[in-house]
């Protein structure tokens, strides 16, 4: 049995290291999207999987505030008119595909410190829900977005472990503190598009 020596063990832990990047080598014509064996798992719990969005994939014009969430990877895209400024928020996401809606819409109204009033769907799923004041236990948090579709609202929320997860209801969460920053960046009639 041959003896393992220092140059022996450094060749093979180098070769060990190399060796991915040797077999990726041969993929790099391929799309990252067609190479399963490179890419992680579709299905993530942690708000690092952000994925990069361009509006221009989306809307004809920019001329005003520009939200995208992207439900996939857990984030709330803002561009300022003219694309002028861009932010990224991490979100929490809607607990399952029937709780998503997608498409285009847009912000028809806004509150600051909103009360909360579950949907008869939410009730219907746990009875010991019921309409709720500003405060703590609040699930909108501070600041409160709502969309055109009935019951669909960007918000914040006071309990910090949803974001980055599937969660909501069907809403798109933000920290608190993200969606007061938020808020007075996004006037009535914010085009939105969920993911």
């Amino acid at each position: 049995m041959p003896l393992l020596t220092r140059r022996t063990a450094l060749l093979s832990g180098a070769a060990t290291l190399v060796a991915p990047a040797l077999a990726r080598a041969d993929t790099q014509d391929i799309p990252m999207a067609d190479q399963p064996a490179i890419i992680a798992q579709a299905e993530r719990h942690n708000i690092s999987a952000f994925r990069e969005i361009d509006w221009r994939d989306h809307f004809d014009r920019l001329d005003q505030v520009t939200l995208i969430a992207d439900t996939r990877s857990k984030a709330l895209h803002y561009w300022a008119p003219g694309g002028a400024e861009y932010r990224l928020y991490p979100t929490s996401v809607p607990k399952s595909p029937e709780l998503t809606k997608t498409g285009y819409t847009e912000i028809v109204r806004k509150r600051e410190n909103p009360s909360w009033t579950p949907t008869a769907s939410m009730i219907a799923a746990d009875p010991s829900l019921h309409a709720m004041p500003p405060g703590p236990d609040n699930p909108l948090g501070t600041r409160a977005m709502y969309l055109s579709w009935p019951a669909y609202i960007i918000h914040g929320t006071h309990d910090t472990r949803k974001i980055g997860r599937k969660s909501s209801s069907g809403c798109i969460g933000l920290f608190n503190a993200q969606v007061e920053e938020l808020y007075p960046l996004c006037p009535v009639g914010t085009q939105v598009l969920i993911l």
